[in-house]
């Protein structure tokens, strides 16, 4: 036993110092956190090997020889105090630097930019203030599928707000950023691990951090918190751009007040594309091909690729390779051909029919017919 705790001790360090598991690259100003943690690991260590140790010091010491056992001692007030003030020293130690940064992590400077977002199952909904400034107001009785965020359409701060139509939101490097966190439905957490930042996004509340980014890159989003069957999904990326880049990103996205108006950068390229039709044989195979890639950007914009795999692999709904001409079989025992006409009632109304071993938890959204035929044309060349 006592040879077992001293391999363990052994081995456990060992393992530390040649892990290939270690922390990722920092992009952001937080060394503090890195430095807190740490701290923590230290202490936790020395602690851990400290009570094998002693615990192996003492299987050998008392060990039962010679026809003598060990004394038992019920109280020593002593050690207890010792071990009480000990161990609270050590939990302060490890507290107060984790409190320290935790206050400094949602106190943001006065001139930090702005973005909000909203989680919902299992997609990413992004948020920037518009020329103005300013986030325009929210009220959860506004929210439906085709406002996320709930914005009222009498706030004129909102008018101009800035709502980003993909899995991606850009940032300028080396510019403190303020991060709104809110939920439609369950609890998720916002977590880029390179930014060495995260923060629940609770239900009924708005929580926020702030951090700025050092290096430009492709960074991802994971959601921390266990927030249904497709949480594992639930990704998209923070892309951290040079000024210029960025404010070039910031011109092409569509305001608020431009999409209750009805355009959609993603909706306008599939019309393109599909006014091409008819314009011969080379041009409807072009607009066949554009319609497709229209198609696949705006499932990936609306987060369909989350729970639809275009690759074969089992998700939390049917994978869109071959589906196209499948016969599918629906939990109410009947069959469908997944042709243009189910594809697209599936689609805009999940409810509707619901294939047999998948759970009904595909969220409706609104999309125009345009856009449905941009989805169904990506579908059709799974094959």
């Amino acid at each position: 036993m006592a040879l077992a705790l001293i391999l363990i001790v052994i081995g456990t360090v060992a393992f530390h110092f040649a892990s290939p598991w270690w922390l990722t690259p920092l992009a952001s100003n937080w060394q503090q956190m890195d430095d807190a943690l740490m701290l923590t690991l230290y202490i936790t260590a020395a602690i851990f090997i400290i009570i094998n140790l002693f615990v192996a010091y003492a299987v050998i010491k008392f060990r039962h020889r010679d026809g003598l056992r060990a004394s038992r001692e019920s109280h020593n007030k002593k050690l207890e105090w010792w071990l009480i003030g000990v161990t609270s020293l050590g939990i302060a130690v490890m507290l107060a630097p984790g409190l320290d940064v935790y206050a400094k992590l949602i106190n943001a400077p006065t001139d930090a930019m702005q973005f909000e977002v909203m989680g919902q199952q299992w997609q990413w909904h992004y948020r920037l203030p518009g020329r103005d400034g300013k986030l325009g107001k929210t009220d959860v009785s506004h929210i439906s599928p085709d406002n996320p965020f709930g914005l009222s359409d009498q706030d004129p701060n909102g008018q101009d707000d800035v709502l980003v139509e993909s899995q991606e939101i850009h940032i300028p490097v080396g510019r403190a950023v303020k991060v709104m966190l809110r939920s439609q439905d369950v609890l998720h957490d916002f977590y880029v691990p390179q930014f060495r930042t995260r923060m629940n996004m609770v239900p009924g509340m708005v929580t926020s951090f702030w951090f700025t980014p050092t290096r430009t890159g492709k960074f991802e989003v994971l959601c921390a918190q266990l927030c249904g069957v497709g949480h594992a999904n639930m990704r998209s990326w923070v892309i951290v751009d040079e000024p210029p880049a960025y404010a070039a990103w910031l011109a092409g996205q569509p305001t608020f007040a431009a999409k209750k108006a009805g355009v959609s950068a993603a909706a306008g390229a599939a019309g393109a594309g599909a006014g091409a039709v008819g314009a011969g044989g080379d041009a409807g195979a072009t607009a066949g091909a554009d319609i497709a890639t229209q198609g696949k950007l705006l499932a990936q914009a609306r987060g369909c690729v989350a729970c639809h795999s275009a690759d074969g692999a089992p998700g939390v709904g049917p994978t869109w390779k071959g589906l196209y001409g499948k016969n599918e079989a629906l939990d109410n025992g009947s069959s469908v051909v997944a042709d243009d006409a189910y594809l697209k009632q599936a689609i805009a109304d999940p409810k509707a029919s619901i294939v047999k071993g998948y759970p009904p938890v595909m969220p409706q959204q609104p999309l125009s017919e345009t856009e449905l035929a941009a989805l169904v044309g990506y579908i059709k060349t799974l094959k």
